[in-house]
């Protein structure tokens, strides 16, 4: 999870992560709205510059919280110059990750990965901390992009997912993507 030493996108290529044109590809309403409601406590993790970050505060309204969570003070940066001296700056907490950890203490309703999984050094490590961190039943959606991710390193993620205790509760149709949503119920 180190600045430009996984694969990671690094800051000065974060517009490309949030054109307008994304918007018609990967619709953040259509996308997150069956998993996220009113109240909920989401993570956002590899939140780069914000693109789903507004939304998911949207959705979890004023009585919720989103933790945007990125390794690169220049994402968080970036999100913050479009939330502060707004109501959605009072919804969004932002989170600097570390190199390996995600280092949060609290328990979350649902967690966003989008299109961050294969850039982690560490697997594994990842998604037992992520275990831990959502509450019993809560949900993720683990989201790849084909061009990136084959069907065998994915289907090998989800098989490090199962492992691990994760179940698997649906795989949605996201357009150019691979997807998976798991939940603790165990």
């Amino acid at each position: 999870m180190g600045e430009n030493k996984y694969r990671i996108c690094p800051v000065e290529n974060a517009g490309v992560l949030d054109i307008s044109l994304r918007k018609w590809i990967h619709n953040p309403q259509k996308i997150l709205a069956p998993f996220v409601k009113t109240g909920m406590t989401v993570l956002d993790f590899g939140a780069g510059p914000g693109f789903f970050t507004l939304e998911l505060a949207r959705l979890v309204g004023e009585s919720g919280k989103v933790i945007a969570a990125d390794l690169q003070d220049g994402m968080l940066e970036k999100i913050w110059a479009k939330i502060k001296n707004t109501d959605l700056g009072k919804i969004i907490t932002l989170h600097k990750v570390g190199e390996d950890k995600i280092g949060l203490d609290e328990k979350v309703d649902f967690a966003l990965v989008f299109y961050v999984l294969h850039e982690l050094p560490n697997q594994g490590k990842f998604l037992a901390e992520l275990k831990t961190i959502l509450k019993l039943g809560a949900k993720a959606l683990i989201v790849e992009p084909k061009f990136h991710v084959s069907r065998k390193a994915f289907q090998n993620s989800v098989e490090l997912m199962k492992k691990l205790g994760f179940e698997i509760i649906e795989t949605p149709k996201i357009f150019m993507s691979r997807a998976v949503v798991i939940t603790t119920s165990k």
